[in-house]
């Protein structure tokens, strides 16, 4: 058995700075075809759904956020902190008893209790883009509905939406390995004002306890010692900053598939009730997690390959949900039945894919049936796939807008 060290692997560099994420599907596959391995810089990375599968899965593995922070010089003061208390990077029984605790408020069930309350931001949002026939969709929706959605959840003001979403960038941001060395400074800013706020929120719903996930999470904190004041904040901020950066570039993503793929549009406009289909497979074809990470806290043998202590390995949900035929095609209407990594697999199993489900699937349905012929007005200016994988600019035009200008069509803008 060799060390996975030894092998002579091919090179797959997300962090390089000529790489583009308009080409990058095209580079994993390429990958893809010289085996389940490659390699890059910080990490070995698992190409194929079993074995990303096993990664997740193991209790050999834990999320390396600590690890990967202090590679980038990340060792101390109010972000390492946030870093170490992360849920993401627990284990044993805290992370148990912590996903215990806030698990029951985002069941399915929970989330579509929610749903009337999103199709309401939907229709007020619709309501200034209705006579216009085009936007910039991140501008107009993707951004604000998921914001406007986790303030309701939370019991937070309305009026703090943009500032929740503006945070929520930032702080998400720890995942992103070009964001920790050029950006420090913004991200632990964005921290430190974030628990600020949370703070003052769960002193305000104390005081006025209502129907929302932080009167919840407060009432089992004042049941005993179960729940500390400091993990109370913590859970809130994970909520909070996992909540609605994800969301917001899922549903960019959606709209940009759509547009490229009119046929499939037409097909969900005419059947609003193909929005749960619609919605796995937008996550499937376009996760906007492409990569997650997992350290191996002991030697760990899988496939004849002996992976040590310490080695960090990035599975790729990308590659892993397009195995099989016909996986490179976007297709509503294909019965798929194999598992999506898109939401992670395992105990660090997304928390809040439930109500992400919800938001997009509202969200779709809504759309589809006024927004007839659906179309890019210009290339998309798509984010980097380092951490969260979203889309700064999305212009789009429907029916009743001004004809399509000439740069219209999929070619995406990655400047």
């Amino acid at each position: 058995m060799k060390l996975v060290s030894q092998l002579d692997l091919p090179a797959f560099d997300y962090s390089a700075p000529d790489f583009s994420a308009d080409r990058y599907h095209q580079q994993l596959a390429q990958t893809r075809r010289l085996g389940w391995l490659a390699k890059s810089p910080l990490a070995y990375i698992v190409l194929d759904r079993d074995s990303g599968e096993f990664f997740l899965r193991s209790k050999a593995t834990a999320f390396p956020g600590r690890q990967i922070a202090e590679f980038f010089g990340v060792t101390g003061g109010p972000l390492a902190d946030h870093i170490d208390a992360n849920i993401l990077n627990l284990t044993g029984e805290q992370h148990r008893r912590l996903r215990s605790l806030v698990g029951p408020a985002l069941t399915a069930r929970k989330a579509d209790r929610w749903r009337p309350v999103m199709r309401g931001f939907l229709d007020d949002l619709w309501a200034g883009l209705a006579g216009h026939g085009g936007c910039d969709f991140v501008t107009a929706v993707a951004r604000p509905y998921p914001s406007l959605t986790i303030a309701t959840v939370l019991g937070a003001p309305h009026g703090d939406a943009g500032r929740l979403q503006e945070w929520s960038g930032w702080v998400q941001r720890q995942f992103d390995i070009r964001a920790l060395s050029t950006s420090r400074d913004d991200i632990e800013r964005a921290v430190i004002e974030v628990q600020e706020y949370v703070t003052e929120l769960l002193e305000a719903r104390r005081a006025a306890p209502g129907d929302d996930l932080i009167s919840d999470l407060l009432a089992a904190r004042d049941r005993g010692d179960r729940l500390s004041a400091d993990e109370c904040v913590q859970l809130v901020v994970n909520l909070l900053a996992g909540g609605i950066d994800t969301t917001s570039a899922q549903l960019a993503h959606a709209i940009r598939l759509f547009a490229c793929h009119p046929a499939q549009w037409e097909l969900l406009a005419a059947d609003p009730g193909l929005a749960p289909r619609a919605v796995d497979e937008v996550v499937r074809f376009e996760p906007v997690t492409p990569f997650t990470a997992r350290i191996c806290l002991e030697q760990i043998e899988h496939r004849g390959v002996a992976f040590p202590a310490g080695t960090i390995v990035a599975v790729c949900a990308e590659r892993a949900n397009r195995e099989g035929e016909p996986g490179e095609d976007f297709d509503v209407t294909a019965g798929r039945e194999a598992r999506l990594l898109t939401f992670g697999a395992g105990m660090h199993y997304c928390l809040g894919a439930n109500l992400a489900r919800a938001e997009l699937e509202e969200a779709l349905a809504f759309l589809a049936p006024r927004t007839p012929d659906l179309a890019l007005d210009g290339p998309p200016q798509l984010g980097g796939v380092e951490g969260i994988y979203g889309i700064d600019k999305l212009q789009v035009i429907w029916s009743g807008s001004q004809k399509a200008s000439a740069r219209h069509g999929p070619e995406p803008d990655v400047t």
